[in-house]
Formats: structure tokens, sequence, C-alpha cells
């Protein structure tokens, strides 16, 4: 049972426990924008696909294009000066077009909010503005040139650094004439500064490194076996879903896809890489959906709601809907959700499927070469992790009390 006190939120509970706790008030208000942004972006793809077909250069997939969609009258692929969107003359893409870009909106707000709610647990309101700018600087949210690039892990920990900073400084003892001005002004204030400066200091120059080095390193394994390149791309798209490892990954397959394109290449490794990557991404949320079924009582009432969810995520292509489960529990779901994906991207390289489109899910399996293959294995790894969660949950101490 948590006590709170002015400027402070205390517990008798262990720091264990406290952090989880902490932890999870940041998960329980990030996971609505999870689940309400993918499945507005998986209507979008859905809609986009009914009226602009499933050409991977030109269809549904591409619904997000201000152009191909017809939301706005363009020339030469530029939207025209002064043009707004077509509800009329192009009704239903542009529709398709508005739901596809406000799922994204909802997207690009939920690793702040993981990062302000778990700062505003342990410092109350004065924690919540630095939190949510952890979480900005996390993402590069608007184009921040300080982005750290770091994702929703890079949230949590700016997200607790922020939250402790205040904390810290609303246990100064100032003057009474300052006083009034510390929660509003000042703690937010000083523990932005502090927390900023921190995170870019500490974190933007080794994950830029990093990048660096893994981009560097899967085109020198670009031309060997594919099946341990799908191994390492399955565990580079689970990681950390959505974040610097899985970007990297991401990066590199449509980097390649859209060489094989320009050269009108008919086969190519290309084309696996593509396909091993979209696979090895759709089985974290289908997996974890899956597990929530299987063993009910190894996750909370907010995780079995959120799994309801992460079929449709899933199948979209869109990892993130695994996050809440891997920032609620990362021991045990991350290195579950990798051997999902490493073993779906080993079966796709083993097998040479390939893939002409750079994203879409079930909505592009229409360009995949063998799509019912494509669908086993992706059952494949969907079912190793469901059955990796919930050994890992079970021997490991995760049964959880019912809410």
């Amino acid at each position: 049972m948590i006590t709170k006190q002015k400027g402070d939120k205390v517990s008798n509970a262990s720091v264990g426990t406290r952090i989880r706790q902490q932890l999870m008030t940041g998960v329980s208000h990030m996971i609505p924008l999870v689940a309400a942004g993918g499945i507005l972006i998986a209507l979008g793809f859905a809609l986009g696909t009914l009226v602009m077909g499933s050409d991977p250069a030109t269809g549904g997939i591409r619904v997000y294009d201000q152009c191909l969609s017809g939301a706005y009258d363009c020339t030469n692929g530029a939207v025209n000066a002064g043009a707004s969107l077509n509800w009329l003359s192009h009704f239903p893409g542009t529709l398709a077009f508005v739901i596809f870009w406000l799922g994204k909106g909802a997207f690009a707000l939920f690793v702040p909010i993981l990062a302000g709610y778990i700062a505003y647990a342990i410092a109350d309101r004065p924690g919540l503005a630095p939190g949510l700018l952890a979480g900005v600087l996390a993402t590069g949210l608007g184009g921040n040139p300080l982005s750290t690039g770091t994702g929703f892990l890079g949230a949590i920990i700016g997200g607790f650094l922020a939250g402790y900073v205040a904390l810290w400084i609303s246990r100064w003892s100032v003057p009474g004439w300052i006083r009034p001005l510390m929660p509003v002004v000042i703690i937010p204030l000083l523990s932005s500064i502090i927390m900023g400066i921190v995170m870019v200091a500490f974190l933007q120059y080794p994950i830029s490194y990093l990048v660096t080095k893994m981009t560097d390193g899967l085109n020198g394994m670009s031309s060997g076996s594919l099946a341990v390149l799908g191994i390492v791309l399955g565990l580079m798209m689970a990681f950390d879903m959505g974040g610097p490892v899985n970007k990297v990954a991401y990066t590199f397959a449509t980097a390649v896809l859209g060489t094989a394109a320009a050269a009108n290449e008919v086969t190519s490794h290309s084309y696996t890489i593509m396909a091993i990557v979209m696979a090895a991404g759709m089985t974290p949320p289908l997996g974890l959906a899956l597990a929530t079924v299987l063993r009910k009582k190894l996750f909370t009432e907010s995780e079995r709601e959120n799994g309801k969810a992460g079929w449709l995520l899933g199948a979209s292509f869109i990892s993130e809907g695994a996050i809440p489960f891997a920032a609620a529990d990362p021991i045990r779901v991350i290195p579950s959700i990798m051997l999902g994906s490493a073993v779906t991207g080993a079966l796709v390289g083993v097998t040479n499927i390939q893939l002409k489109a750079p994203h879409g899910g079930v909505f592009a399996f229409l360009v995949v070469d063998n799509p019912l293959l494509y669908t086993l294995w992706i059952l494949v790894g969907t079912a190793v992790t469901a059955v990796a969660v919930i050994v890992a949950k079970s021997i490991g101490g995760g049964v959880v009390v019912e809410e």
C-alpha cells in the first residue's frame, strides 16, 4: 500500500516493489495510446488497400503518402501549394490517409507518456514535465536534434531519472517566498535541465556509435547465410520494438529493398531480407497476445486487454504492440520475444521467401511469393514466443495477482 505525502510519494513497500509500481503507472497510461494508435494505423492500411489495391509501389500500404492516397492534389509527387484535403473528390483515400496519421500521432505520444507518468509516480505533478521531456529526448518527437534515439528503453531510464531528480529538488530547504514557485516552476525547470543534459551527454553518442557499428555489421553479413542473417535480424527486431536496434534492422532491410527495386530485380536476397524483418516484427505482439489467452493468470487485467489489441497490431506489423508487456516485465518478456522472432527470421531465411513491400503486415501478403509458408513461419514464431514467455513467467516468479 502506497501512502503519499506532500511533494513526495513514499511507500513502505520494498525498493523493487516501488520501482515496479512506478513503472506500471507509466505503462498503464501508455497502453490506451498504443492500442488506439495501432488499431488506427491498421484500419488505415485496411481501408487504403481496399481503395488503392495491393501494388507495393502505389497500393494501400502507401496510404501514408499525401499524393498516392489522393488526400492532396499533387504535381510530380509534390503537394500543390495551398492544397487542402480532398474530402469530396478522393473521399475513401483521404479518409484512409487521415485515419493512418491519427494513429501515427497517437504512437508519437506513447513513449513520452510512458516516461512522463513514471516520473509522476515518483515525484507527483512536478515530475510530469521533465518526464515527458525525457520521452521526447528518447524518441526525437518533432524532429528534436537532441534525440538520443533510445526508444522506450531510454524513456524508462529518462522517466526514472526525471522523477528522482524532481523528488530530490522538492526536498530542498528553500525560503518561504520561493516555496509556492517550487512545484510549478523551479522543480520542473531544474529537473528538466539536469535530466536533459545527462540523457544527451551520456546516451546520444553511444547510441549513435552503436547504430553505425550495427549497420556496418549487417552490411557485412548481407552476402552470407540467410539463416544466420535471419536470426540476427529477428533478434534485433524484437529487442526494443521501435528503438535504435529495431530501427537499424528495419532501415537496413528497406535500404536493400530499395536498391533491388531500383535495379528491377525479379528475385533477390534483398527481398528475403525484407520478408525476414517484417515476419520477425510481427511475432512479438502476436506471441504475447497468444500467451494472454493460454495462461491468463500470468498477466494483469490491463495486459490481457492489451493482448486483445495485440492480435491486430501484430498482424499489421506494429511491433510496438509488445512494448507494454516488455516495459512491465523486461527481464522475462524481451528474451522470450527475441527467441520467437529469431526462429521466424531463420525459417524465412532458410526457405528464401521474398517480399517486395516495406511494411503493411498481412495487408502486404499479396506480394509475398509464398504466403502460406510465410504465414506458417510467423505462426511458429508466435507459438515459440508464447511458450517462452509463459515458461519464463511461471518459473521466474512472474505470476501476478488478479486485479
